[in-house]
């Protein structure tokens, strides 16, 4: 028996965490080229906000930068190993935040409770996209916004779609469960969103240049 199995940790746990630090460094380290690209959408589509704000797995923390200092901002951040790097770039922003473990599919947090409800890059990874967007209307208050920018899948019968389907086995094991080839846009438009405006654009990155950005209305 290994000291690890001694403490109650299997060797796969171990792998896991490796997994967990090991992406967290990459999403730090590797976020510059991309928010260069979409910065100046995520600072429009974040320019209004207020009140309480959650936002589903933050990461590092790329969006803080574009929030308004006076919200109250709650991460669902699943993996701890963002943490340290969410708490920095609080810290820097002079930004008071409040970060909780949970998992999309089940947030913590009270009906009706949040003005806004903000995902980047994330619904491509959830287990259940369904569940998790129930979970962002039940949350919101009425009136309430959901603001996302998501990378999607490729137009139906074009050669970068057949790709992004051949390559996902690998691709979700490389980006900790994304699928390149998830038609989120219609997952949002069938959640029960009062109203849902959204625009598709091109991001200059391979396998996954295909996004949407936009706002639903509890």
């Amino acid at each position: 028996m290994t000291r690890n199995q001694a403490c109650g940790q299997s060797p796969n746990h171990i792998c896991g965490s490796c997994r967990q630090r090991l992406f967290a460094w990459m999403m730090a380290k590797g976020s510059d080229g991309y928010e260069k690209a979409v910065g100046d959408r995520k600072r429009s589509l974040f320019a209004n906000l207020y009140g309480n704000v959650l936002e589903i797995g933050p990461g590092t923390g790329p969006n803080l930068l574009y929030y308004p200092k006076n919200i109250h901002w709650i991460g669902i951040e699943p993996n701890p190993s963002m943490h340290p790097y969410l708490q920095q770039a609080a810290v820097k922003l002079g930004l008071n935040i409040e970060i909780r473990t949970d998992i999309a599919e089940c947030i913590k947090v009270e009906d009706n409770s949040m003005d806004a409800v903000v995902s980047t890059l994330v619904l491509c990874s959830v287990p259940n996209l369904a569940s998790t967007l129930q979970e962002v209307l039940r949350i919101l208050k009425p009136g309430g916004s959901f603001l996302f920018i998501e990378h999607v899948a490729a137009p139906n019968g074009t050669l970068l779609r057949r790709l992004q389907t051949i390559i996902r086995p690998i691709w979700k094991v490389l980006g900790d469960g994304c699928n390149p080839d998830r038609e989120t846009w219609l997952a949002i438009e069938n959640a029960g969103f009062s109203n849902v405006n959204y625009q598709h654009f091109e991001a200059p990155f391979p396998i996954v240049s295909p996004h949407i950005i936009g706002v639903g209305t509890k």
